[in-house]
């Protein structure tokens, strides 16, 4: 080529935009208008991205800057969207100079009128490991180009469950007198194994397509909604997934902790508030990874921290959501925690978030709820956390034998240090999650025991969470063994021998355990005394647990009999709290019974009484 034509041909390159590019990713890949979050840092992602500008030209939208960090495959820009922007479709626009290289979609909404928000004391949570309760879409069980398909003969496997069999019996979970459903993660989580539980996320904005769709998610809790129930979502701050997109283009070099490299966490999560602990050490427990599977994100990197922020913002509002449970809470970056939950409650005062702090201790858990005075300076913003403690306890309270220190003693006393938290009232209880054993395996398949354990869920303070299939006796293994304790539900497959739905090919036991958790939770649904209602216990003796809930004159009384006979339990010690009351009405079969000087408890049983 001669000197000249080359010339001519380097000064038109240096001229001309450098490339076309091609976006891949934006997300959010909407917003609202009205929202007190109203200065959204969108994540674009596309080849050699990260030397352009942005602009939009829609009214009332501002681009207000831009930035780039180690990825040139990542551009972070934050625009404004004042209060009178009109709702509509819009573009993001790239620009290498003066040229526009790229055009990628975007829009802003209408918020939609706000739905009931929160849990509260009179609400009753059912939780739900979704692959396992029901197939209402038999299609979605294999979808192609995912890692995992369905195979039902794995109890590690996927087994097909999905947002339409949860969509499809929620006449029967209302019916048994829930009023919130806490479905374990529902995101992708398109991992090589074990991707049924969720907790793995591959796509952080997407429902799992083996599961439904972002629709069908959000027409799940607006049909919930017409049978008075409320989702409350699960989210996981602390990890992803090892196939997460990112992890094949990270945007920076402090992404992901330990620079992408397995460091398993030390788990010792008393470092927190130590004033003792070596620095070392809490970093280990904050940034050391889950597993080798969940990469454990660095929530210090400020656009990550928004991009958590956000994502949690965006889910609450796209499907009208009542609730959120935080996964493994206190495995990520205190102060981010903090930033992230007070974004949150400013934006829905009257929301209600569940934080997990699987910790016996007490003051390891009240640390995180919202009004705690914290000697670290940490300042809370969690209007609720799981009550680890007295589950523990109450698991101890049903196997250990009758003696001066065991017995119901390990559960009394856990409730003696409801002081140390802001608000008791607001925590959590429960015999059994998906991470535990079932209780009836806890308790060798006892009935009674089984039942003391729910009705002290349901009479206790706080908001009782209840494990789907326990109303039909699902048992699972005496040891942990997650996929096999997190069992199908009976009659979510076609062709099941037995339908706990229906009723249909239950045993006796069986049919027995049902109509007692549907009493019970339709009961509570209207007690009052036991919703907002005062605590008076008394110390367990002989075997027996009592207390009373009061509320504005109405009393409930609660008497837990362990013992393998009927036990005489005298009432001159309870004057205090019977007061006039002569009568009381077993909510569980509606029989009066006098209230003389002794009253007759049922071997293994409990007596749940509304005194007149």
């Amino acid at each position: 080529m001669r000197p000249i034509a080359l010339l001519a041909c380097l000064l038109l390159a240096w001229l001309a935009p450098l490339h076309a590019a091609t976006l891949a990713r934006v997300e959010p890949a909407n917003w609202w208008v009205g929202m007190r979050h109203s200065e959204v840092e969108l994540m674009l992602h596309g080849r050699d991205i990260a030397a352009l500008q942005a602009r939009t030209t829609h009214p009332g939208v501002r681009v207000l800057g831009t930035a780039a960090l180690d990825s040139p495959n990542y551009l972070f820009v934050t625009v404004a969207i004042d209060e009178d922007a009109a709702p509509g479709e819009l573009a993001i626009e790239l620009l290498d100079g003066d040229a526009v290289v790229a055009r990628h979609p975007w829009r802003i909404d209408a918020r939609e009128p706000a739905p009931p928000r929160g849990f509260k004391t009179r609400d009753a949570i059912y939780l739900i490991t979704p692959d396992r309760f029901a197939n209402g879409d038999p299609s979605n069980d294999t979808v192609a180009g995912m890692r995992e398909g369905a195979n039902r003969a794995d109890p590690d496997g996927r087994h097909g469950g999905d947002l339409a069999g949860i969509r499809a019996h929620l006449d029967y979970i209302a019916s048994l007198g829930f009023t919130r459903i806490w479905p374990t993660p529902v995101l992708e989580n398109d991992q090589a194994s074990t991707s049924y539980h969720g907790y793995a996320i591959t796509d952080l904005y997407r429902v799992d397509p083996r599961m439904g769709s972002n629709e069908d998610f959000r027409a799940l809790a607006r049909e919930a909604r017409e049978h008075g129930i409320g989702i409350i979502m699960d989210v996981v701050l602390n990890h992803i997934g090892s196939e997460h997109w990112w992890m094949r283009d990270l945007p920076s070099r402090d992404w992901i902790n330990h620079g992408g490299r397995f460091v398993p966490t030390n788990h010792r999560r008393t470092t927190i508030q130590d004033p003792y602990a070596a620095p070392g050490d809490r970093a280990g427990f904050t940034d050391g990874w889950f597993v080798e599977a969940m990469p454990d994100l660095n929530q210090r990197n400020p656009h990550l921290a928004r991009y958590l922020v956000q994502n949690t913002l965006w889910w609450i509002e796209y499907a009208g959501l009542a609730g959120i449970r935080e996964d493994t809470f206190g495995y990520a970056d205190a102060d981010f925690l903090s930033r992230w939950a007070k974004a949150v409650m400013d934006e829905y005062p009257d929301f209600d978030m569940v934080g997990e702090e699987w910790s016996p201790n007490p003051a390891i858990v009240a640390h995180w709820q919202r009004g705690k005075a914290n000697a670290s300076g940490h300042v809370p913003h969690m209007t609720s956390m799981m009550d680890f403690p007295t589950h523990i306890a109450l698991r101890d309270a049903l196997l250990r034998p009758d003696t001066w220190e065991s017995g119901w003693m390990p559960l009394y006393e856990a409730l003696a240090n409801d002081f140390l938290y802001p608000d008791p009232g607001a925590l959590v209880v429960f015999a059994e999650n998906h991470d535990t054993t079932r209780l009836l395996a806890h308790v060798d398949g006892d009935l009674g025991l089984w039942k003391l354990g729910l009705a002290w869920v349901a009479t206790i303070r706080g908001v009782p969470q209840f494990y789907y299939g326990s109303e039909v006796l699902l048992r699972g293994p005496a040891e942990r063994h997650d996929g096999q304790l997190r069992a199908d539900m009976p009659g979510g497959w076609a062709g099941d021998a037995a339908n706990a739905f229906t009723g249909e090919g239950l045993d006796a036991r069986q049919r027995e355990a049902r109509e007692f958790v549907r009493r019970l939770f339709n009961w509570r649904k209207g007690a009052t005394a036991v919703h907002a209602g005062s605590l008076v216990h008394y110390a367990p003796e002989d075997g027996v647990y009592v207390y009373f809930r009061e509320h504005e004159g109405r009393k409930v009384m609660v008497a837990l009999n362990r013992n393998p006979a009927d036990a005489p339990l005298a009432l001159g010690r309870f004057a205090g709290s019977i007061g006039d009351a002569r009568t009381g009405t077993d909510v569980l079969t509606g029989r009066r019974m006098p209230l003389g000087e002794v009253l007759r408890l049922p071997a293994r049983a409990p007596l749940i009484l509304e005194l007149d």
